[in-house]
């Protein structure tokens, strides 16, 4: 995100799926789950003050991500 890099890119699309793989340890999302999981990003909550802190906007684009990434494969 710092470089300017689309949340669509090959490169943020390949940890988008480390990301899901992660979850998988918990568990299996449909599409629509993961991409509610991911609107916690953004919404008021805990996750998004965390994103928030490392870098504004960073939930917005993680949640960008992951949706671009479930639409693509889930």
């Amino acid at each position: 995100m710092a470089e300017g890099v689309h949340a669509g890119d090959e490169s943020v699309q390949a940890l988008v799926k480390q990301h899901y793989d992660f979850i998988l340890q918990f568990w299996t999302p449909t599409k629509e789950a993961y991409k509610s999981l991911a609107m916690s990003y953004i919404l008021p909550s805990s996750y998004r003050d965390h994103y928030e802190e490392i870098a504004k906007g960073l939930g917005k684009f993680h949640y960008d991500a992951v949706c671009i990434w479930a639409d693509k494969n889930l």
